[in-house]
């Protein structure tokens, strides 16, 4: 009885897939002829600087990407958009409009489309530890072993003993040991991270956190650092950090068509603020993937890549405890077709989400609205495990 059932339930589940696929080819079919390239994920040719191309001609199975929609449905997840790159090519992009909370903008329902820019939130991270690594590279900052204080003589909020063994490496790694706790609930007065919106000065109060632990010896996610970082980098460059990032990374990457976002005291956020084109976010795959380079450029050095997506350290308390984290980079592995895989990631609120897969050559991007669900991501994790690293041949 229990097989015959299981059969039925495998049957009805095999039924819906089907018919959200035929549904998802009817809608492409009703829809202006652009749109239908869209929906059926062959990118658009909007000159942005991506070599466009066929899944099947870089090796992947285009029939199994076009799944994707039908498995959003039938998880019902709240995701804006999917891009995958291969071998250096953009071969497929998709947009779903829904609801979203853009920063500074009214939330509610949003279209979504190729030069739509969404919120990356915390990915930000990942390339403010690229701008760290441009800054070196021109000797900018002589190093990741640099002091913290160094860079902040006019500081005066600093009593806490402990913070002269802090370095420019502790901040990237998340491993200061500084009191910080942004795990809590947004209007917890305990939780540090809205301090960085509110506070008339968020640098002096994250340099006035007591020293919890000596640093090495504790991971504890710490957007804080970052804007310790995002500081320094304009401190050093001596222009904003939104110019400073154009200058050395956006321009050469050919993204001119992006916004950084400042906090309600007006301080640029260097943490969560960056609002990118999906594709420009896939840009900032690619540059990884490249060991630093785009067109034949060395934007950042591919030391700096290599330092950067080294594990460091377990990320305790974070999606079970399986991911490693580096240089503001996340590290872990997809189980697919029996075989594991290793891949380097830029997370996101929200499930906003840059994947970079070295050993297939591949890069899948992924924007959504999935702020503060329990199964944050689980969407993106799932499509690229379950569909686009067994498409890629």
């Amino acid at each position: 009885m229990r097989d015959h059932l299981s059969r039925l339930t495998s049957l009805s589940a095999s039924l819906v897939l089907a018919l959200s696929v035929s549904a998802t080819h009817l809608r492409a079919e009703s829809m202006s002829p652009g749109q239908t390239h869209q929906a059926c994920g062959s990118p658009l040719s909007i000159d942005d600087g991506w070599e466009i191309a066929s899944p099947n001609s870089v090796s992947m199975d285009d029939a199994q990407l076009c799944t994707i929609a039908a498995r959003l449905e039938q998880r019902a997840t709240a995701v804006h958009s999917v891009v995958v790159v291969r071998h250096g090519k953009l071969v497929f992009e998709q947009y779903f409009p829904g609801y979203d909370q853009p920063w500074g903008q009214p939330e509610g329902q949003h279209e979504f489309t190729a030069t739509t820019r969404h919120d990356m939130r915390s990915a930000s991270k990942s390339v403010i530890s690229l701008l760290v690594g441009i800054a070196i590279d021109r000797k900018l900052i002589a190093g990741v072993d640099e002091p913290v204080l160094k860079f902040f003589p006019d500081t005066t909020a600093v009593k806490q003993a402990g913070w002269e063994a802090i370095t420019l490496r502790h901040l990237l790694t998340m491993s200061s040991g500084i009191k910080w706790d942004e795990a809590r609930a947004w209007t917890d007065p305990k939780n540090d991270e809205p301090h960085l919106t509110f506070e008339a000065d968020p640098i002096g109060y994250v340099l006035a956190k007591p020293v919890a632990a000596p640093p090495d010896a504790l991971w504890t996610y710490n957007g804080g650092g970052t804007e310790l970082l995002g500081n320094i980098l304009e401190r050093v460059s001596g222009k904003p950090l939104e110019a400073f990032a154009r200058e050395m990374l956006f321009q050469p990457l050919g993204i001119s068509d992006f916004e950084w976002k400042a906090y309600k005291n007006g301080k640029i956020a260097a943490a969560a603020g960056l609002r990118l084109r999906p594709r420009d976010a896939a840009k900032i795959g690619q540059l990884v993937l490249n060991h630093g380079r785009w067109n034949g450029q060395q934007i950042v050095s591919a030391d700096w890549i290599a330092q950067s997506i080294t594990p460091r350290f377990q990320a305790v308390g974070y999606f079970g405890g399986t991911l490693f984290y580096g240089y503001q980079w996340w590290m872990g592995r997809s189980l697919a077709n029996g075989k594991e895989i290793k891949w380097v990631g830029a997370f996101g609120w929200g499930g906003q989400r840059i994947f970079i897969v070295p050993e297939l050559d591949l890069v899948m991007m992924t924007s959504a609205a999935q702020y503060g669900q329990p199964k944050e991501g689980l969407a993106a994790i799932d499509i690229l495990t379950n569909i686009v690293i067994p498409s890629a041949h």
